[in-house]
């Protein structure tokens, strides 16, 4: 018999309420009802996809969003007897033969998987967002406010070991104050916008009013500490999705290691032979051991060799730290190598003996009329690399994290590279509230830190600054510095953006290929920088096949 699931507090998790009717809906599609972490099953793989995009700018869970928004434009009459919770029969004799007896991985990058991981802290969805080969959508602190209390709690990840020492209770209060001053200074901000940047009469209510929410939600989302829950919906192959679990279950975090439990319960229920060799000892387990003993050998050596120091003195934002001073003569060279017939090394000769313009000349070629920034030129921009030393604000880097083809690194997430205050802040007249929450955050932190490690990190604000590195090549430079300086990004990663621009041009001296950046914006912020897009959002809902 069903019975009705309330919306409670168990353990780190909210467990949401469904009806009757509504859990006999919810069985046919999702392997579970009561845990954070579910697959989608027997539905059509757009809806999966519109599922997952309407889940990042939306508050509701991913099953309630099914229920109130998808279900009713779905014939589900068929799918009646069908119950994915207790699991699905599949034919799994060929696999079982040649991925495990065999161990063939090729095989494993054959099935995906649509999986919804919920109420992950911002920690935890950097571990998870790791891996290039699988594709993320993390719920968005822009369109989505952290106001509001489920159950009676802020979302915010509860560690069970914090909870349980003696500062337990100080955290759970210092949390509940950093969300209340982020739920009380965001409407003082988005007043202020609404008063210094007046409506546009051409513009709809709905368009003005989400460009403002979303510049005072951007303002004051520093405040929200790295434990904030956000979700992420994520789509991978069964190759993506062991490689994710090994390294979970070697992270240094314990809410990664149990949340990897959680995620492999639901694979199991939908791909069992892709995640079968988890569970061996002399795979999956001698896998993970090989993860963790490293990163201890190399904890232990980094303190030896390179004792903690600083805040330096003026820090750049933006180091580039290498790059390949015969770059542009490398990348033209690439460009004529697969329209001609000689040997590499014979075109690289040919092209140093070219003037400048001629040079020039075969760039603009390659690059061609480029009329958006989704008019991307070809491999040769792969030739050339930069890595770039970046020190940005927790907010900022855990938006351009999610860029996977480069090399990113990162070192952990404290307070002792100080914070950014967004001048809107400033402007709205609540600074000092704003530093109030920064400076409980920081004796949070230094409170945890002796006796927690890396989980002291759930009680630093994403206004903190956290140092990490890129290693790209310039190809991915032009996708991620074209839409990172947009006029409606974050001004903190657009700050990045223009000066990583500005660093290939000046300090690398790669003008040309710096000049194929075009749509690079270098512009200061517009006074609502969401706007624009918001009205192209609602050009396309008038009319869909307009844009």
């Amino acid at each position: 018999m069903l019975v009705p699931i309330p919306s409670v507090a168990v353990g780190a998790y909210m467990i949401e309420e469904f009806s009757v009717e509504e859990q006999d809906v919810l069985r046919r599609y999702f392997t579970n009802l009561d845990q954070p972490v579910f697959a989608l099953v027997n539905l059509p793989e757009v809806v999966k996809g519109a599922l997952f995009a309407r889940y990042s700018r939306s508050a509701k869970s991913l099953r309630r969003l099914f229920l109130d928004e998808f279900v009713g434009d779905l014939d589900i009459e068929g799918d009646a007897s069908i119950d994915a919770t207790i699991g699905l029969d599949r034919a799994e004799e060929l696999y079982e033969r040649v991925f495990v007896e065999y161990g063939d991985d090729s095989v494993a990058q054959l099935g995906g998987v649509h999986l919804a991981c919920e109420q992950a802290s911002n920690l935890l969805t950097k571990a998870l967002e790791w891996g290039r080969l699988a594709s993320y959508l993390e719920q968005s602190t822009r369109y989505i406010a952290y106001d509001s209390r489920t159950g009676g709690r802020y979302r915010f990840y509860r560690d069970p070991e914090i909870l349980s020492s003696e500062l337990g209770t100080r955290y759970v209060g210092d949390m509940d104050r950093l969300f209340d001053t982020y739920a009380e200074l965001a409407p003082i901000v988005a007043e202020h916008v609404r008063l210094t940047t007046p409506k546009n009469p051409a513009d709809s209510d709905f368009v003005y009013r989400m460009a403002v929410k979303a510049k005072a939600l951007d303002a004051v989302r520093g405040i929200l500490p790295a434990a904030a829950q956000s979700n992420v919906g994520m789509y991978g192959s069964g190759q993506a999705y062991e490689q994710m679990l090994l390294r979970l279950r070697a992270h240094p975090l314990p809410e990664a290691r149990s949340y990897a439990e959680l995620i492999l319960t639901e694979l199991r229920k939908v791909i069992p032979s892709f995640v079968r060799r988890i569970d061996i000892p002399e795979r999956g387990g001698e896998w993970v051991d090989y993860f963790v003993d490293t990163r201890r050998s190399m904890e232990e050596l980094s303190e030896q060799v390179l004792p903690s120091e600083g805040p330096y003195d003026n820090e750049p934002i933006v180091d580039l730290v290498d790059f390949d001073p015969d770059a542009e003569i490398k990348v033209v060279t690439a460009m004529l190598y697969p329209y001609s017939n000689r040997p590499e090394r014979s075109i690289e000769q040919a092209v140093r003996a070219m003037s400048v313009d001629q040079r020039i000349d075969i760039v603009r070629a390659y690059c061609g009329d480029r009329r958006n920034r989704r008019h991307r030129p070809g491999r040769a921009l792969e030739r050339p690399f930069y890595r770039f030393d970046v020190l940005a604000d927790y907010g900022a880097f855990r938006d351009l994290q999610r860029h996977r083809m480069l090399t990113i690194d990162w070192q952990q997430l404290t307070t002792r590279h100080g914070y950014t205050r967004p001048e809107l802040v400033d402007d709205a007249g609540v600074a000092d509230r704003f530093d109030e929450a920064m400076e409980r955050s920081g004796e949070l932190f230094e409170a945890l830190a002796p006796a927690f490690g890396p989980q002291s990190s759930y009680a630093v604000a994403l206004a903190y600054r956290v140092r990490f590195n890129f290693n790209l090549n310039a190809r991915a430079a032009m996708h991620l510095l074209e839409l990172r300086s947009t006029p409606q990004g974050h001004p903190a990663y657009r700050t990045v953006a223009q000066q990583m621009h500005r660093a290939i041009a000046e300090t690398a001296g790669h003008h040309a290929i710096a000049a194929m950046m075009t749509f690079v914006n270098h512009a200061s912020e517009t006074d609502l920088g969401r706007l624009e897009a918001e009205r192209r959002a609602e050009a396309r809902r008038a009319d869909p096949g307009s844009v």
